[in-house]
């Protein structure tokens, strides 16, 4: 494998999850009894939430370090950012059975923002742990 993505392999395979979660026709899945309104806000911000998880770590493995910048989490947030506009495009004019909209890539950005938060606090308590 490429040393550029040697550790991106998870975060690849997520990404490649959520474009076809994304892509598939769901039918009535939002119209039943069993989702509350908002459900699919809450799927998008989780999906995105573990991206950026495996995202953040891939690059803090990848260089070597223990620690994570915040030009690192500045690129990361820009990485997903564009990669969950990428699937709204694709749900407006590709997937013409889906329909891509501001709502759901406010919820990829906010899913992201608490996947990156997430691993910036938990990297900050190791090394306050280990100093």
């Amino acid at each position: 494998m490429m040393p550029k993505i040697k550790y991106y392999g998870p975060a690849i395979l997520w990404a490649l999850f959520i474009l076809i979660i994304c892509s598939v026709p769901m039918g009535g899945v939002g119209e039943s009894h069993l989702f509350f309104p908002g459900f699919d806000k809450l799927v998008h911000c989780g999906l995105f939430a573990v991206l950026a998880i495996f995202y953040c770590t891939a690059s803090i493995r990848r260089w070597s370090t223990h620690t994570t910048h915040i030009k690192t989490a500045i690129k990361s947030t820009i990485v997903l950012i564009s990669f969950g506009a990428l699937i709204e495009i694709l749900q407006k004019y590709f997937f013409t059975w889906r329909s891509g909209n501001w709502d759901d890539l406010f919820a990829d950005t906010v899913g992201a923002g608490i996947g990156i938060f997430g691993v910036l606090i938990t990297i900050n308590a190791i090394n306050r742990n280990e100093n």
